[in-house]
């Protein structure tokens, strides 16, 4: 029996307030480790007005001005007009930054301790991560979000350029999706709202997003003749970024994962180090399941594992392809603990992650983009996974 629905995923713009605090946490992160790779980070940030207020535990031998790494990341981000409350070059910065709780941090350590069952490198915290991927798109992520990144990506390009005087930073955009069969056939609707000068009326915008944003990057063949366009459905979007709303790190996390299509265990990624299975197993997650998808054994695979804190081996790992596997998902589950490591020390061997990459995540999602450094990306694997279940 055939199975039609809509599925809708948003993005949200580098101004939107929760973006302006994922990317200034990541900012602090990239800081960190450029001077000290061995930095144990979890910074968060909340934005209001014109104060923003860098929280969290670090423990690093780098040298950090936390005003001046919150500025430039706002100046990146285009908050410089002088009718800006929240301006780069005025923003009230306030540091309540510690240090890690030794009690976490001997636990992460590779060491042995009193009550600790093993003495290697454990995961930060106990959780539960999940990695997807699919063959809707060329990057094996889900058509609904990575169509409204592409949005997003195409509105902040333009901004940038400086030749659009009425745009600013603040923005969102969402698709929806009409699937038949899992697979997509149509665009039903986009939205797309951006802050905007008040110089600028409600149909010049409408005009410019539907034909120079959503023409120029939705595929042709899926927006029709009854795919509806909701540009800025409130009529009015002057007031924005954290003016108009408050931010906080780590409140778009289905922006930053699948929007929705694969789950989220819900810790945050941005402003975490990679000893926080948080961050660094999701993107491990992303890395096993893009392989299966581009190796063909499945067309929609989804991998969850889980962790205690202090403990190096996950508790848990478990594959699901939705009934679109060449195999059966124990096999390929055996096949995955066969050719991957979970360990959280060997995850950020085998990724690489003690880099200042992090910068490069915080926008439009953190999976997909085709970037080297980006190493969760890379569909090496293919062979060896195909091997174990010879």
């Amino acid at each position: 029996m055939s199975k039609q629905f809509i599925f809708s995923s948003e993005s949200v713009g580098e101004g939107h307030p929760d973006k302006v605090c994922d990317t200034i946490s990541d900012a602090v992160l990239d800081a960190c480790l450029a001077q000290d790779k061995s930095s144990r980070v979890a910074c968060e940030c909340y934005a209001k007005s014109n104060v923003v207020v860098v929280g969290g535990e670090i423990t690093t031998h780098a040298q950090l001005d936390f005003t001046a790494i919150a500025r430039q990341a706002i100046r990146d981000i285009g908050y410089v007009n002088d009718d800006d409350l929240f301006h780069a070059d005025k923003v009230f910065v306030m540091n309540i930054v510690t240090r890690q709780s030794p009690d976490i941090a001997q636990g992460v350590d590779a060491r042995a301790a009193e009550g600790k069952k093993k003495a290697e490198q454990g995961a930060g915290d106990q959780g539960l991560m999940f990695g997807y991927a699919c063959n809707e798109t060329p990057e094996l992520m889900p058509a609904p979000i990575m169509f409204a990144h592409r949005l997003g990506r195409q509105l902040t390009q333009i901004r940038k350029t400086g030749k659009v005087k009425w745009l600013r930073p603040d923005a969102k955009s969402q698709v929806s999706v009409e699937y038949v069969d899992h697979r997509p056939v149509r665009i039903a609707n986009v939205v797309v709202s951006t802050q905007h000068t008040d110089a600028v009326d409600h149909a010049e915008i409408e005009r410019f997003i539907v034909a120079n944003v959503i023409r120029k990057v939705l595929p042709k063949n899926l927006l029709t003749r009854d795919t509806t366009y909701l540009i800025n459905p409130t009529g009015r979007f002057v007031v924005g970024g954290p003016q108009g709303d408050t931010g906080l790190t780590g409140r778009k996390i289905i922006v930053d994962s699948y929007g929705g299509m694969g789950r989220h265990g819900g810790g945050c990624f941005s402003g975490k180090d990679p000893s926080k299975v948080d961050r660094s197993a999701a993107y491990m997650g992303r890395y096993v399941a893009k392989n299966i998808v581009a190796a063909g054994l499945a067309d929609r695979c989804e991998i969850q594992f889980a962790y205690a804190i202090g403990y190096p081996d996950p508790v848990s790992v478990a594959v699901d392809t939705f009934g679109t596997g060449a195999v059966s998902d124990e096999k390929l589950t055996a096949a995955v603990c066969r050719v991957f490591s979970f360990k959280p020390a060997d995850i950020v061997k085998q990724l690489n992650l003690l880099r200042p990459i992090y910068t490069k995540t915080t926008n439009y999602g953190h999976f997909g983009k085709v970037d080297p450094e980006l190493t969760w990306e890379r569909t090496d694997k293919t062979a060896a996974l195909k091997r174990a279940l010879k």
